[in-house]
This record gives C-alpha cells, structure tokens and sequence, in this order.
C-alpha cells in the first residue's frame, strides 16, 4: 500500500473530514489555514484564509456547499467550499473547538474551551439556507462541565448531542432543552481525557479514543459500551471502517516526550483492530511523530491520517485488506 503523501500544513494536523461524496478531503491545522484536497490523488485544491488561530476542527455539509471551522482564534466560520469565500463568522468568548453539522445541515453545534473564568460550552446555531440571513444568536447553550469538550457530535435524529472531553465522561444532551439525559459510567468509562470521537456510518454506535491508551465503542441510544480495544500509547484519533469490521486508532505520546521513546521511535502508526474481537489486525506506519487525526472515505476504499509532522498521508488500501481474516 503506498500512501500519497500530502504537504500543505507548515503545522501539526489537528482533523480531517471527507464529504459525504468521498471525493474531496479537508483538512485542518495550526498553521490557520484550512485545506481541501482531491481524495483519489491527493492533489491540493485549495485553502481557506481568514483564521487567525489554530483551526481545530470542521464539518461539511451532505451538499459540499458549505464548510464549518472553529478555531483558536475565538470564532467558528462558515465557508463557500467552492470559492473559498468566506461567509460568516461567529464570534465567541473563548476558543472554538468542535464542530459538527446536523443530519439536513440547518444546525451546527459548537463547543467551546474553558478561558479567562469561562467554562466550556456547547451551542447549537441555526444554519441559514442563505448566508445573508445568517445570524450569530445561539438557538441553545448548554454550559458545560469542567476541563476541555474535545468532541461534540449530533446524536440520532438529531435529537441529542454527545459530547466528550477532558474529564473522561461520555454525556448526552437532549438538543431542544440542554437536558443531560444520560452519561457514561464512570467505572467502565475512560481513565483519562477522552480525545477523539466518531460515530459509524449509520449513526446507531461511536468510538472514542483517550489518553489512557485504549478506544472504547459505546451505544448510541443506550450509552452501553460494547467493546475496548486497547494499545501501548495514548490514543489521539479513531476512525471506523464503514464498509468492514475495522476499527483505526491513532496516536502516539505527547510531542515534548517523542525523542525519549524506545527502539520503535519514528514508527507512529495507525493500529486496525477487528471490531468484534477487539484483536489488532494490522498496522501502518509512517508518520515521523504521533497521529492526531484520522479519516475514513466513505466508501472504505481509502483512509487518511494527519501527524504532528504535518503532512497527510492518503491510503488507498490493496485488494488483499478487503480478505483478511483472523
């Protein structure tokens, strides 16, 4: 499997997201500038300006029309993908960190980090059909628990908004009221920051990466976890094949502490597990510092990984991956 290498970012990677299509790759950095690059070559098609921060996060709408960032730089901004335009700012007290469209894009939520005696929140805006009518009003807030909400996504039917973070508790919140409906236990839960989440291709199960060396898959409805898969380092990124059993972790210590690590130094890869029997399949190396975010296509032909090294390394996997037993 030979990956394309891709060099936009003069920084480490933070996200990357497909479109729905599976045909462009969006990616994120802290070098400000957002990039969207073709997903079957790897070519560059073009950059986002405007963030004045690191980007931490996006989202695309089902129609790649429109693009959401949030950024350190205290705001989430709309975008034309097309033209790169941008086409609204919303402005916050603190930095922006994730963002996520709902199913029919007409509401984003958005959480922000605890800063200057802020605590983190999540808010939910409406999303204008027409960027004129656009307007900065949060339509919920919910004020959110202590430390830092690394993920918040929408919940089935977008009913519900789950959200993750630094105090190691997977919460549900009801999307009309700001209920907390339901949180994860905290015995079978994560023992460390939770860094990453991401939810299967039909919305009914979701993974979460953390800090404490293992990734977790929870029932969406139920909040029941189902399986743990467990690795030597932190975990920094998951992703879920939408097409196979696979699951893909991503990480790799903390980049002050990389130069101090064992024979295996430089070999930063991304494990796959079997979904099911929680057994690592296979990895892949390559990235020359620890893995901060992963990436599916939709199609499960391909996936991308994003590295503190600041390049974006495309897979498009041979024929054999698609056989492998155990």
């Amino acid at each position: 499997m030979r990956p394309i290498l891709m060099k936009g970012h003069e920084r480490p990677l933070t996200f990357l997201k497909y479109n729905g299509d599976g045909d462009l790759l969006f990616s994120c950095a802290k070098d400000h500038t957002p990039t969207v690059w073709f997903a079957d070559n790897g070519e560059r098609l073009g950059t986002y300006r405007g963030h004045n921060g690191a980007v931490w996060s996006c989202d695309v709408s089902r129609d790649s029309m429109l693009l959401i960032t949030g950024s350190a730089d205290q705001s989430a901004k709309l975008w034309n993908v097309q033209t790169g335009q941008q086409l609204f700012t919303f402005n916050f007290d603190s930095p922006a960190r994730a963002v996520d469209f709902a199913v029919g894009d007409k509401l984003a939520v958005i959480t922000t980090d605890p800063f200057m005696g802020h605590t983190s929140s999540i808010q939910v805006k409406r999303i204008a059909t027409d960027p004129e009518d656009q307007t900065a009003e949060s339509v919920l807030v919910i004020k959110g628990p202590q430390g830092r909400i690394n993920r918040a996504v929408w919940g089935p039917l977008n009913h519900t908004i789950i959200s993750a973070g630094e105090d190691t508790i997977v919460r549900v919140w009801d999307s009309e009221t700001g209920k907390l409906l339901n949180e994860s236990d905290k015995e079978l839960g994560h023992k460390k920051p939770i860094t990453s989440l991401s939810k299967s291709a039909d919305g009914s199960h979701f993974l979460t990466g953390s800090l404490d060396k293992s990734a977790k898959l929870w029932d969406t409805r139920t909040l029941t976890l189902i399986k743990t898969y467990v690795t030597e380092r932190p975990v920094n990124a998951v992703a879920m094949s939408p097409l196979l059993d696979h699951v893909v972790l991503g990480g790799g210590q903390d980049a002050s502490a990389v130069t101090t690590t064992d024979h295996r130094a430089g070999k930063f890869e991304a494990k796959f597990f079997d979904k099911i029997l929680q057994e690592e399949i296979g990895g892949v190396k390559g990235h020359f510092g620890p893995i901060n975010a992963l990436a599916f296509n939709p199609d499960g032909k391909s996936f991308s990984s994003g590295g503190e090294d600041g390049y974006v390394r495309l897979h498009h996997f041979d024929p054999d991956y698609f056989n492998i037993k155990i």
